[in-house]
Parts: C-alpha cells; sequence; structure tokens
C-alpha cells in the first residue's frame, strides 16, 4: 500500500479551474498557512482518451491520499462521470472528506452535489484561513465521528471563524 501523503482535490475544471490553481498557489506562497502535498503533481501528464486509463491515473492518485477535497461551484452536482466518481471513491475509501462553496457559504447547501449529500464531511467556505483549518483539523475530528458512528454533513461555528478574523 502506498504511503498516503498527498491531498486529492477534486473540482469542475470547466468552470472552476481558478479556485484550484489558487489554491495551490496559497500553499506555495510562504504568506499563507496552507500547505499539502498536492495529488495532482502524480501523473500529471493526463491520458484524455479513455475513460478507463483516465480513471487509473485518478486510482494511483487516491492510493496516495489522506485527504479528499470537493470544489464545490454552481456546476459540480451536474458533473456525473469523473466528479461524482471521484466522490464515490473517496466515501467507499472512508477519506475525510472537505466540501468547499465556491459560493461562500459556510454549511452544506442546495450545490452541493448528492454522491457526498449524506457523507461524513465538513463544509466551508472558499477562505484560505478557514479551509486551512479544516484540512489541518479535519482527518482527527473525521475520524473521533467515525469512530462514534456519526456521519452526515458539519460546518465550523461562529465562534472558529471568528477566532481566525474572518466573519
Amino acid at each position: 500500500m502506498a504511503y498516503r501523503s498527498k491531498t486529492y482535490i477534486a473540482f469542475d475544471g470547466d468552470n472552476d479551474m481558478h479556485y484550484y490553481r489558487l489554491m495551490t498557489a496559497w500553499a506555495a506562497h510562504d504568506k499563507f498557512e496552507m500547505n499539502f502535498v498536492d495529488a495532482h503533481d502524480l501523473n500529471s501528464a493526463r491520458d484524455s482518451s479513455e475513460e478507463e486509463s483516465i480513471k487509473r491515473q485518478l486510482r494511483e492518485r487516491f492510493a496516495n491520499s489522506k485527504l479528499f477535497v470537493i470544489l464545490i461551484g454552481n456546476n459540480t452536482w451536474r458533473l456525473t462521470k469523473f466528479v461524482k466518481w471521484e466522490m464515490e471513491t473517496a466515501i467507499r475509501l472512508e477519506l475525510p472528506i472537505i466540501g468547499v462553496n465556491l459560493n461562500g457559504s459556510k454549511l452544506q447547501d442546495a450545490l452541493c452535489p448528492s454522491a457526498i449529500n449524506t457523507a461524513l464531511a465538513v463544509y466551508a467556505p472558499f477562505r484560505e484561513k478557514i479551509v486551512t483549518h479544516a484540512m489541518n483539523t479535519w482527518p482527527n475530528d473525521h475520524a473521533a465521528y467515525k469512530a462514534t458512528g456519526r456521519t452526515g454533513p458539519f460546518h465550523y461555528n461562529d465562534d472558529v471563524y471568528n477566532s481566525m478574523g474572518i466573519a
């Protein structure tokens, strides 16, 4: 089994690529606290010719991932080929899931894809500080909740946001 040290980020590549690129920029810049090893760095020369070939590459990324982040935009819920498969795979592998709402919502909302609607996941808006907090704390919280049999969506209360100086 591969050593799981990477963060798998799924998103709508047609509409939300700039959010993914911004996350990688936050992680690369010393000014920000965000720090992660991107699973997309594995086999980045993507073969787009065959669905099974693409899924084979994605499975390799999953095999090396400890955390799953889904960037939830206006169209993410409509993506039924690869993004839905990625969410279902993250659930099957019992990876901690962080739903990052690109619309600024702090909660699971109507844009949440049905594939993760009832999954044990935490939701936060696309803001560097709270996403970094989720990436740092959710894996342990996820394990604790899972151990007690809890499931479903979670979110951070206002005290967490206030402690970071964000409303």
